[in-house]
């Protein structure tokens, strides 16, 4: 059975160390769960009823492909207008509660694991029309269309329903759950989960093209990123740079499990040369 970190805000006393696992690089940054207190919250327009932690958004030497927010519902808040920007697409993943996405006219119940894509353009709103607060992962790019290539079409699933592919001789120790086949060139963007049972490993430094968003949803590890090894554990984010080198070593006693955004099947843009 999953289970996912959940942030419930709420502010430190005065007696509590400031010291904390906090940092920002020019190659990497960890956002400790920690960090995501009442006092660093955001309000949306034409949302009700709603608070966000922004744990990823494009600026220069930080994330420059995606945001990535942590969204809380009240009971009988939402928004029937929730995205104004045409051109993003994005995926909704719920950790809490339950809401209701309503997505091209037909209504949709996303419980804990309940996954969303939606295409740039979709007509869509979301509801929390249950009694307790709902919490779920907002996850939004700027769509790169392709003349020829079809746009995708948005989907509702949810990670039950989505088998756990392994990684080659791993054993099942090192898995990934794809929502969207790594062939289909009309996504530019993927939102898997990736799980590690005790003892898996990343055994290499992997350094590539893929910007990365890594939100951690159970367990802990120990994460290289750059040259550093540091500890991460449920509630955590990490946002690492293209071409940031990255291994894990998963060392129990739980599995550990992630959300993972990248970037994807499109060209990287070129500078252009002055006239």
């Amino acid at each position: 059975m999953s289970s996912y970190y959940v942030p419930r805000g709420g502010h430190p006393g005065q007696a509590e160390l400031t010291t904390d696992r906090a940092v920002f690089t020019t190659a990497y940054a960890v956002l400790p769960r920690g960090t995501m207190r009442d006092i660093v919250t955001s309000s949306l327009p034409h949302w009700e009823g709603t608070r966000l932690w922004v744990i990823a958004r494009p600026l220069s030497g930080f994330a420059e492909t995606f945001s990535q927010y942590v969204v809380e519902v009240s009971p009988g808040g939402g928004s029937s207008r929730p995205d104004d920007d045409p051109a993003a697409e994005a995926v909704l993943f719920v950790v809490d509660g339950e809401v209701t996405v309503t997505l091209e006219g037909h209504q949709h119940r996303l419980a804990p694991g309940g996954y969303a894509y939606l295409a740039a353009g979709a007509a869509w709103t979301l509801r929390n029309e249950g009694g307790e607060p709902a919490r779920f992962h907002w996850i939004r790019k700027a769509y790169e269309p392709v003349d020829g290539i079809e746009r995708p079409a948005s989907f509702v699933t949810h990670e039950g329903d989505v088998a756990a592919e392994e990684m080659p001789g791993t054993n099942g120790s090192w898995t990934t759950q794809r929502f969207v086949d790594p062939s289909d060139v009309r996504h530019d963007m993927h939102v898997n989960i990736v799980t590690f049972e005790p003892g898996g490993v990343i055994p290499f430094p992997e350094t590539h093209v893929m910007e990365h968003g890594l939100y951690v949803l159970e367990g802990k590890a120990v994460y290289l990123l750059n040259r550093d090894w540091v500890e991460v554990e449920a509630g955590d984010f990490m946002w690492l740079r293209a071409f940031c080198p990255q291994a894990c070593y998963a060392g129990g006693p739980g599995r550990f499990r992630y959300l993972l955004y990248k970037d994807v099947n499109r060209h990287p843009r070129l500078g252009r040369a002055l006239p």
